[in-house]
């Protein structure tokens, strides 16, 4: 067995070749003969196991439909039922008796191909050549060869013979012909090639023959074939001479030449042939005939009109079956004896483009591709091939593309925008590969179209599609749809009330598109962000924790995360939510000047005052802010003789008649404080308005001009100055000995307690004031106050057997600035001193402030 191998790599794909293989065997070879080792001979790499290899799609022809699971697969076999490849060693092997001549007839080389597809990255090109060997012998289609040859026949006539026929090809077949048994030497032997190889003998008159002298010859014609040795085979031929007449017909030429396209309708003119007979009659009269010789084929494609000598077209022509025929055709006339003449007509097919593009698809990727998958990633593996040549079998191909995006570019130029071209490989095989990165989110599906086109004349087209799926990478991280968003929310809201949503959108799919929120740690002051919102980690909904003071806090700003559930890794990305507290007019104004005793002062106004004397200056506060602190000052009552009038802005109070004192020495005025919130909250306080002779009482401050304002806030202000420095000293104290004592930090609440009953001294005494030994500090009452850093002061019981009590208002530090503001609210009376109260340890016991309080009951003191 002789075995040349051929191998030539060529790189079509990142992890493909293309290897050229060729075999050959001796036909008879019985089945299972092992003709050759694609794997070794190819020097392949070993492939995956099964299980580890992808499927692929089938190309055209032979076994190339059948899916393996072997490391070879036969794509293409153009003959299956002999050759075949196993699929785990990849052993090339025949499966029956290989007889040649059957297999291939006429055709000098007898070629089988294959096309194995090896370890699913490498194509084998497989040609096996089936080898002749001489079990043939020439054959003659019958025993005797009757010839009738006038005697008139000059020397040089020539008279064609059946020829033989052996089915071996090359040298085993028909070599040459011999003619024996020729005593006189009256005939010999020419033997002639046709345009396809073969031979075929002529008998040729070498002397005049007399009919008289002899009659009959009887000659024996031998074929030989090549083979060694040779095989024969022979034919009696018997001539009977003839007395004929003198001429025979003569062709205008021995040969002629026609160009017919092919698929030309049946009935076109071929040629119409023309032989001349001098002869006159009969023996002048030409019929036109097909030789013996002339093949079967030959007669099922043309007709011969036997008396005009028109040829014309019978069957379909097929460039691709056989570009070039030859007919043989005689002419004789209708005269005894004839002798016929001979001339060849050659028919040469043009070649039309007839043959669409054939698109067949080697191997297709399975399952859907990621859209993260590089730039140039094979999709598949295209054969295309074109039947016609020439310029009709020259192809163009290119990538269209379906799902609304247009098609991709190939051999014949750009076809789209889709993210696939072809690459031209080797021996029309093409690459389908990516030509830019994927993004599944702009389109996740591809129906991919090879277009393939001819170079001819209207040009023909062939489509196959195929459609590849995109797989969703973990690529887009989630965004929100604003940058910022702005929530707004009213005072003394509700905790756990909704204030609004934020919204994440990821455009994968699954997991990777999953969007859950989270607060990013933060805080606001030294409290976390955790005890003011939380965020719903499904929807990005958000809500209150505490109930919100626009006074304590008028914003907060936190940022709230949005991550995907993608993996490896998940993407994520944040936006900035701010809250606006909107203010709510929830704090009435409080009357702090004059001073108040159940919401009642008594001012005192020197007789003759005159007109614009100012009595008092009504002041009030508000801890809301804008409009709700906007305060307005009127008198609601008391005031029917218009005696008095007040500022609305300042609150100032002042004389309208000069002597109003006439009218009625005391006027009892109600004057109201509004504030412009919606809706309104308000304070009421009764002046009392006595005249009184000669200059003000001691003690009394006074209120007309500038000095009498001083008068009167100077004292306050010196005593409140000792009572923050006594206040100091005693917390510093009392934190010292708490340290001690008790390692947990205390808060307080502030009592302060003033000597100031107005049973005592009937409000003309002279205020006593507080020293440091009055000053005494007990335990907070309220758990909720422990937060604040105040403390509770109540006065000694040395001050007076009915002491006052006041509790603080507002929560200020002890650390304030000397610009606040304190409240002070009196305390119940039945509150009472322990007397063991040493230490921070000691509290007391007693019923806390009524809530229904009026705000004029309560002492203000400017600090």
């Amino acid at each position: 067995m002789y075995l040349s191998i051929c191998c030539c790599f060529l790189l079509w794909a990142p992890a493909l070749t293309l290897k050229n293989l060729n075999y050959s065997v001796p036909e008879e070879q019985g089945a299972g003969t092992v003709i050759g080792n694609i794997g070794k001979d190819a020097r392949l790499q070993p492939g995956l196991p099964p299980a580890e290899r992808g499927g692929g799609g089938g190309g055209g022809g032979g076994g190339g439909g059948r899916s393996k699971s072997g490391s070879y697969r036969v794509l293409e076999n153009s003959a299956p039922h002999l050759l075949d490849v196993d699929a785990d060693s990849g052993l090339l092997y025949t499966k029956q008796r290989i007889d040649r001549e059957s297999l291939c007839r006429h055709n000098a080389k007898c070629q089988l191909s294959l096309e194995v597809f090896a370890n699913d990255k490498e194509i084998c090109m497989i040609k096996v050549e089936i080898q002749d060997i001489n079990d043939n012998a020439p054959s003659f289609p019958s025993d005797q060869i009757e010839m009738d040859i006038s005697e008139n026949a000059a020397p040089g006539t020539r008279f064609p013979l059946t020829s033989a026929h052996d089915p071996d090809a090359g040298e085993n077949g028909l070599r040459t012909y011999l003619l024996t048994r020729d005593d006189h030497g009256l005939f010999a032997l020419d033997v002639k090639s046709r345009g396809d190889g073969t031979k075929f003998p002529e008998l040729v008159i070498q002397k005049a023959l007399d009919r008289e002298q002899q009659n009959h010859h009887t000659l024996v014609l031998t074929a030989l074939d090549g083979g060694e040795p040779p095989r024969s085979a022979t034919v009696q031929i018997n001539v009977k001479v003839i007395d004929s007449n003198d001429n025979s017909p003569v062709f205008e030429a021995p040969s002629y030449l026609v160009e017919l396209p092919e698929n030309a309708p049946l009935g076109t003119v071929v040629i119409d042939l023309n032989a001349t007979d001098a002869d006159e009659g009969p023996n002048g009269e030409v019929l036109y005939s097909f030789s013996s010789y002339v093949p079967d084929r030959v007669r099922e494609l043309f007709s011969i009109d036997p008396k005009t000598g028109l040829i014309r077209v019978k069957g379909n022509l097929d460039y691709e079956e056989n570009g070039m025929l030859e007919i043989d055709v005689q002419a004789r006339d209708l005269g005894p004896n004839p002798i016929p003449a001979h001339c060849k007509v050659t028919v040469k097919l043009i070649d039309r483009n007839d043959n669409a593009p054939s698109i067949g698809f080697v191997s297709v990727r399975q399952g859907a591709l990621s859209e993260a998958a590089p730039p140039g990633t094979v999709i598949a593996l295209v054969r295309v091939t074109d039947r016609d040549s020439g310029k009709n079998g020259q192809l163009q191909c290119r990538v269209l593309g379906g799902g609304g995006t247009g098609g991709g570019g190939g051999l014949g130029g750009p076809g789209g925008s889709v993210p696939f071209k072809l690459e031209e490989n080797y021996d029309n095989f093409y690459t389908v590969v990516t030509d830019r990165p994927l993004d599944r989110e702009t389109q996740d599906e591809y129906n991919v179209t090879i277009v393939a086109r001819d170079g001819g004349s209207p040009p023909l087209n062939s489509t196959k599609s195929f459609a590849v799926k995109i797989l969703d990478e973990n690529d887009n991280p989630p965004r929100f749809t604003k940058g910022l968003y702005v929530l707004q929310v009213h005072e003394n809201n509700i905790p756990g009330e909704y204030l609004g949503s934020v919204l994440a959108q990821d455009p994968d799919l699954g997991q990777n598109g999953t969007v859950s929120y989270s607060i990013l740690p933060s805080h606001i002051g030294d409290v976390s962000i955790y005890t003011y919102v939380s965020v719903n980690p499904t929807n990005g909904a958000i809500y209150a924790l505490r109930s919100f003071n626009y006074e304590q806090t008028k914003a907060f700003e936190f940022k709230v995360l949005a991550k995907d559930s993608g993996a490896p890794a998940h993407l994520e990305s944040n936006a900035t939510v701010r809250v606006t507290v909107l203010d709510v007019n929830d704090n009435a104004p409080v009357i702090v000047l004059p001073t108040l005793q159940n919401d009642t002062a008594e001012l005192q106004v020197p007789r003759n005052a005159g007109l614009g004397y100012l009595v008092s200056t009504v002041r009030a506060l508000d801890s809301d802010f804008g409009e709700s602190g906007r305060l307005t000052y009127e008198i609601v009552d008391g005031n029917d003789d218009h005696l008095f009038e007040i500022d609305p802005s300042s609150g100032e109070i002042r004389t309208l008649h000069p002597f109003w004192e006439d009218v009625t020495p005391v006027v009892e005025l109600v004057v109201k404080v509004t504030d412009h919130g919606k809706p309104t909250l308000s304070a009421v306080a009764k002046l009392i308005i006595r005249s009184v002779s000669g200059s003000l009482p001691e003690g009394v401050p006074r209120v007309n001009g500038e000095q009498h304002h001083w008068d009167m806030s100077l004292p306050l202000i010196v005593t409140l100055s000792t009572i923050s420095i006594i206040l100091l000293a005693a917390m510093i104290t009392i934190a010292v000995k708490c340290k001690r004592e008790n390692k947990e930090i205390r808060t307080y609440n502030c009592r302060i307690a003033e000597y100031s009953h107005p049973q005592l001294g009937g409000g003309k005494g002279k205020k006593k004031k507080i020293n440091k030994n009055d000053i005494m500090l007990v335990q907070s009452e309220v758990e909720e106050r422990n937060a604040m850093n105040v403390m509770n002061v109540v006065s000694s019981p040395s001050l007076a057997t009915s002491p006052m009590y006041f509790d603080y208002q507002t929560r200020l530090p002890l650390s304030s600035p000397r610009s606040e503001v304190m409240y002070l609210k009196p305390a119940s009376n039945n509150l009472t001193v322990p007397q063991g109260h040493a230490g921070c340890h000691t509290s007391f016991t007693g019923q806390g402030t009524n809530a229904s309080e009026t705000p004029a009951t309560r002492m203000s003191i400017i600090q």
